[in-house]
């Protein structure tokens, strides 16, 4: 795209624990809605691949799980996906909340970043929930604990002093000309983010009366002029959760199919016709066939 020789282009990965807004920070600087959100921890499955573009440079952000202690064969995959992208970026950001206290969690990131060269960004979000003297606090503990690159306070949620990340970010990555061209914001297939469209509304809307046990998968997509008809399967574990899916009368799925396709229609800028099914299979985190078949394959891990 570019022919500027001061033009910078680079990969760069968001880590930290789950639920301290990566997603939310991505989207933010993005600029549009590509990662799903929720007050649930690992939420994001995939290596999300998102793209900012400037007049300055390119970076393509890599949206990894939270780094967590895998409980099953999707939490294997997960930790996995984390920990080989730290290793092929330009530059790592670490995610945190505004606190003095490094639990166990972050100590065991901090391993990790230790068995890297690579540039990492301490970045401190959710600022706007805590005052100046504790955010200070938490700089100075963490500074005595690893040598970053960068320390950026911000707040995701109130784009609070995201242009300043972008500009310290730039700081570390090569010149070179941009992997992707000027309109592209995501590699993900349109499919993928529909999924994941839906499964953020499942989450949202049944919060703690369901576990994190629902995949969906996207049956069919017809394209015509002005309309969509999307077919799309709500996978859960139990016969349980089943009915709490569909609620009573089908009162929350018809809910879940309401607020999603709101959110496709944006995406897509078209009308969408959506049709929503639910369907159990017993432990389906634990199969290596299911997991595959639902996207989260260990092979799209590696370059």
């Amino acid at each position: 795209m570019s022919e500027n020789a001061s033009f910078k282009s680079g990969f760069v990965s968001l880590i930290g624990r789950p639920n301290v807004g990566k997603s939310t920070l991505m989207n933010c600087v993005i600029g549009q809605k590509i990662a799903i959100t929720s007050n649930k921890p690992q939420t994001t499955r995939n290596r999300i691949q998102t793209v900012y573009t400037s007049k300055e440079g390119q970076i393509v952000f890599l949206d990894t799980p939270g780094i967590h202690k895998a409980k099953n064969k999707l939490g294997d995959y997960m930790v996995n996906v984390a920990q080989k992208t730290m290793s092929e970026v330009d530059v790592i950001l670490w995610l945190v909340e505004p606190t003095n206290f490094i639990g166990a969690g972050e100590r065991h990131i901090i391993e990790q970043l230790k068995k890297t060269n690579t540039p990492v960004i301490l970045v401190i979000n959710k600022i706007d929930t805590v005052k100046k003297e504790q955010l200070l606090e938490c700089i100075d503990t963490y500074r005595k604990e690893y040598n970053f690159a960068e320390i950026v306070p911000v707040s995701a949620l109130k784009e609070d002093n995201t242009e300043e990340l972008i500009k310290c970010i730039m700081k570390y990555l090569p010149y070179g000309p941009a992997f992707y061209d000027e309109d592209t914001v995501t590699d993900q297939p349109t499919r993928q983010i529909v999924a994941e469209l839906i499964r953020e509304k499942t989450l949202r809307l049944l919060e703690d009366e369901i576990p994190h046990g629902v995949a969906v998968s996207v049956e069919s997509m017809k394209f015509k002029k002005t309309i969509v008809d999307i077919e799309a399967t709500i996978v859960c574990e139990r016969d349980s959760h089943k009915g709490i899916i569909i609620g009573k009368g089908g009162a929350m799925l018809k809910k879940i199919g309401t607020y999603a396709r709101q959110d496709i229609e944006d995406m897509l800028e078209m009308q969408v016709n959506l049709k929503l099914w639910v369907k159990v299979k017993k432990d389906w985190r634990d199969s290596d066939f299911l997991l595959k078949n639902f996207g989260y394959n260990e092979k799209d891990t590696k370059e």
